[in-house]
């Protein structure tokens, strides 16, 4: 797979491409443009879901790559979104109580790489992300896995939240890491889980820690207060790794 990011430009490119279902993540439009083609393209990218910018004509003109924008450039993802179905086969075909990372609004691109090649690596089934506030799987994000997002399938969710609920009813349960949760060594991480982690600036949104079942808290001895996002997320999820060969 390529890593380009899916760049679309133009009226009819933008519009035809919504039209065909390919996930675009974000789609930039002058701000204050309100004619017909514009109102189609506005009202279809609402309709799946697109986060919807209104910017500057000089914002426009220094992310166009081909200076012919019309006014609206959309990104897609860099690759296909699956779904959360996906990632229980996966591990019903490996033997193994599913383990998945769901994350809370990462908005880095450089994070969200680093977590998918961390999930990879420590043998999580997938990556659930929300649709809105979050970044999605853009050509920096792919770089930044390493190649893991060839093998680690990453699902994007309307309502976090909602997710964990229906998970949970299908015996899975959820842990988040939050500085005022019980040490992580306390826990028993065991069984079908999910790793829940919180965002660089806010954490975990206070919605979706009350839908988890435990909260933990990485033991800390510097002078600074947090663990990168990226860096929390692998701490606790080889926790999680050490608990399940146990």
């Amino acid at each position: 797979m390529r890593y380009e990011e899916l760049t679309i430009e133009g009226r009819n490119a933008v519009l035809e491409a919504l039209r065909s279902g390919k996930p675009i993540d974000k789609l930039f439009v002058l701000e204050g443009c309100q004619d017909g083609p514009i109102r189609s393209i506005t009202r279809e990218a609402r309709k799946h879901d697109t986060i919807v910018k209104f910017v500057t004509k000089e914002r426009l003109d220094q992310m166009s790559e081909t200076k012919k924008h019309q006014g609206v450039i959309a990104f897609g993802a860099a690759y296909e979104y699956a779904q959360v179905e996906d990632m229980f086969k996966l591990a019903e075909e490996k033997g193994e109580a599913p383990f998945l990372f769901l994350l809370d609004g990462i908005e880095d691109p450089h994070n969200l790489g680093a977590i998918i090649r961390t999930a990879n690596l420590a043998g999580a089934h997938g990556v659930v992300i929300p649709r809105n506030r979050a970044v999605g799987l853009t050509a920096t994000v792919a770089k930044t896995s390493a190649g893991a997002l060839n093998y680690t399938p990453v699902a994007k969710v309307t309502n976090l939240s909602a997710t964990i609920r229906e998970l949970k009813e299908r015996g899975m349960w959820f842990v988040c890491a939050d500085m005022a949760g019980q040490t992580m060594y306390q826990l028993d991480l065991k069984g079908p889980i999910g790793l829940v982690i919180g965002s660089e600036g806010d954490g975990v949104s206070k919605l979706v820690r009350e839908n988890c079942d435990f909260t933990a808290a990485i033991p800390m001895k510097g002078e600074i207060d947090s663990l990168n996002a990226s860096v929390a997320a692998g701490v606790l999820a080889y926790e999680i790794v050490r608990q399940r060969l146990g």
